[in-house]
Order: structure tokens, then sequence, then C-alpha cells
């Protein structure tokens, strides 16, 4: 799999039927190794390691009902009262991030309401926090740490 511009990690990687499996610790399952699962493992492992969140507000692949459309965040971090905190939507590194990535994760904020987003194709990272008021987002340099 392709180097991304996030920390390395040791991951459980197997073999089955000529595919690639890693080992999910937050699933707790071994999950077919894609472009863009390799992506959502660095970010899940980089916001523990790196941002220390707690693996128990974490959640991936959560799934969500839009107009009556049942979708999944690739990672929904919650906060200490279990409300949606971040919001992260993974791309596989050969997917460019544009307008359509941002519309896909605000689509979701409308129901989630989380305080911040997060876009990532594991080559580059975008973090926005939600201005509510203005309804709109404020790009930031980086996501703050678990406080």
């Amino acid at each position: 799999m392709q180097k991304l511009n996030l920390p390395t990690y040791n991951f459980k990687l197997k073999s089955k039927e000529n595919k690639t499996l890693i080992f999910d610790k937050f699933r707790k399952k071994y999950i077919v190794l894609t472009p863009e699962e390799w992506v959502r493992q660095h970010f899940s492992y980089f916001l523990v390691e790196e941002k220390k969140y707690p693996i128990s507000l974490i959640a991936i692949e959560k799934q969500l009902s839009i107009n009556n459309i049942q979708k999944r965040s690739d990672i929904l971090v919650f906060n200490n009262k279990g409300e949606p905190d971040i919001i992260v939507e993974c791309k596989a590194p050969s997917v460019t991030i544009n307008q359509s990535t941002f519309d896909q994760i605000a689509k979701y904020n409308l129901k989630l309401k989380a305080n911040f987003l997060v876009v990532t194709n594991g080559l580059h990272h975008f973090y926005c926090k939600m201005d509510f008021e203005n309804e709109t987002y404020i790009f930031l340099k980086d996501l703050p740490s678990y406080n």
C-alpha cells in the first residue's frame, strides 16, 4: 500500500482468498484492505495515538439516515456527552479532494451537527471548525487534540 502523509503504525495484516485483510481494532474484526480502508485505518490510529482521543469515543462506518437514504460516516468521534464532535471523510489516495467531497461531509453534518469536519485522502488533510451561526466552516491548520 501507498505511503501516506500520516505516521506509520503496526497493523495486523493477513491474506485470505487472494485478498489482504487488515485488523480493525475499533470494529474488532478483519476488513478487506482497500486504498480507502488504508487511509481510514491510519487516520483512526492518528486520532488515538497522536491526538489522544479515547478509542471508546470513536465509531468507524457509523450508519446514519439522510432523507431516508442509509449512509455511513467513515470515522465519527463523539464528545464525553455522546454527541458527535468530529466527522472524518476518508478517500483513497488516488481520489482528488474537491467541492463534492466537502458537500458529502456537509450533508452528513446537517444530521449529525458535529463541531469539526475532516476530509482526507491520506496525502492531504483538510480540517474545518463549524460556524453554525453563519452556516459555514472555518479551515484550520490542524485538528485539536483531545482535552
